[in-house]
């Protein structure tokens, strides 16, 4: 990942927002490509984690509480990230999901943060078809008391009506 052109759109003195940033984006990007949790699993607050799969509709009544548990979560995770390892892309996949990736809004209301992570954007594979990331995520995040911020849950595949 050094290598890498990950500019946080955030101030660089406001270091709350960044080291969520660098939680919620090139960090899981990188670990996402790599299908290795372990350099994500600390990012999660595994006491009381719970997550809402939104099925890309607009009605809560159709949402689902898919990870009641971290464990769950994580596995999911993992079967993603392994499944995507065997697709052969035209493209380095951490550029093209980094280039989807929308992360700009963070509200902080004293340990607690609302992060809305936005996905915009189309992966090229090699056999000339693309994957499409049209969601959002808004994740939950809590200060410790060590100041490292950690993910408490998230309402994920949101739909995304931003404009392409």
């Amino acid at each position: 990942m050094s290598n890498r052109k990950t500019q946080s759109p955030f101030p660089a003195d406001d270091t709350d927002r960044n080291q969520i940033w660098e939680m919620l984006v090139p960090r899981d990007i990188a670990a996402f490509v790599a299908a290795d949790w372990s350099m994500v699993q600390d990012d999660f607050k595994a006491n009381g984690f719970y997550a809402i799969d939104a099925c890309i509709s607009d009605d809560p009544d159709d949402w689902k509480m898919m990870f009641p548990d971290l464990a769950a979560y994580r596995d999911e995770w993992l079967r993603q990230a392994v499944a995507a390892q065997k697709i052969d892309y035209a493209e380095d996949l951490f550029d093209a999901v980094f280039r989807a990736t929308d992360l700009s809004k963070i509200d902080i209301t004293g340990n607690r943060a609302l992060v809305r992570k936005h996905f915009n954007g189309t992966i090229k594979k090699a056999d000339g078809s693309t994957d499409r990331l049209l969601w959002k995520t808004h994740y939950y995040c809590e200060k410790q008391s060590d100041g490292k911020w950690q993910i408490t849950g998230f309402t994920g595949y949101l739909p995304n009506h931003d404009p392409a």
